[in-house]
């Protein structure tokens, strides 16, 4: 009787350790943010691009140096000024946002499209991880990249001979710079969940991404537009991503009158984001196109 008893406390005491370890059935293991979780699917996206640097950072970097060198060469030798500064010192601001919003919708309009054509999606799915988690991780990795990659850019720029560009307002290229990051990681992360094969993506890239950052006045100020055209790139956001961060550095922009004409721009870039992230995690939620 006294060992049956004894077995019987064990058994009562393993059945306390286990409940304590493990909550009821149905209740969540993990409570609040899943920062392993989350920690991992950032250092995943982040290491696949990484492991080809020299396509996903140098490449990028070379080709909007490039674009200095073209438009230098075409526009620069006559000592044609903007805003006050010579004209390649004009460009190389919006070149560097230009590289860094490309290479963020780049890479966040990979990560889910690629599962879904190899048949890999469910490695997204499956894990522990909340919509908003599997959002942040993915649009964190993409702004990686972009800030990877606008170094590169901003490093080669300045050891260009006739460029002098510095930091007047240190604010402005965080917010904007970031910004511009995250407006195309989330552009990328829609794309990518609404696209079915690559041929999807790359229709994005090539008719709206690259128009408008074509269009956005990074290598022309908008004062030299027609009305109609002016107007045009007032609704265009990549503009006062370019002219914001612009601002940070020459101290002057065509956004408007004062600093408060680019406080307000980076205001209304800041809800433009928070509605693309909202967005994103509403598409992420309903499974749209991921679990039907």
């Amino acid at each position: 009787m006294a060992n049956q008893a004894r077995e019987t406390s064990i058994a009562a005491e393993d059945t306390a350790h286990v409940q304590r370890r493990f909550p009821p059935q149905g209740e969540p293991l993990i409570q609040g943010i899943n920062r392993g979780g989350l920690w991992t699917l950032y250092i995943k996206e982040v290491r696949r691009f990484l492991k080809v640097q020299t396509q996903t950072i140098w490449a990028p970097a070379v080709t909007t140096l490039l674009f200095l060198v073209i438009f230098t060469v075409a526009l620069g030798r006559q000592g044609r000024i903007v805003l006050g500064v010579p004209f390649a010192t004009f460009i190389a601001p919006g070149l560097i946002a230009m590289g860094m919003m490309q290479n963020a919708f780049a890479n966040s309009s990979f990560s889910l499209l690629v599962g879904k054509i190899q048949g890999t999606i469910i490695d997204y799915l499956m894990p522990p991880l909340s919509e908003g988690e599997l959002m942040a991780g993915i649009v964190a990795a993409a702004t990686t990249r972009a800030i990877a990659v606008g170094g590169a850019v901003a490093a080669a720029i300045w050891l260009w001979p006739g460029v002098h560009i510095s930091v007047a307002h240190a604010w402005a290229v965080v917010w904007f710079g970031l910004m511009g990051a995250v407006m195309l990681s989330f552009l990328g992360l829609l794309t990518s969940l609404w696209a079915e094969k690559f041929d999807h993506a790359a229709a994005v890239t090539n008719f709206v991404v690259a128009p408008l950052s074509l269009l956005s006045g990074t290598f022309y100020t908008i004062h030299n537009l027609a009305p109609g055209f002016r107007f045009v790139s007032f609704a265009n956001p990549f503009f006062y991503v370019i002219s914001g961060f612009r601002y940070g550095f020459l101290g002057d922009s065509d956004i408007g009158e004062g600093a408060s004409a680019v406080i307000w721009a980076a205001f209304g870039l800041g809800l433009f984001n928070l509605a693309l992230g909202v967005l994103s995690y509403w598409l992420l939620r309903t499974g749209w196109k991921l679990k039907s």
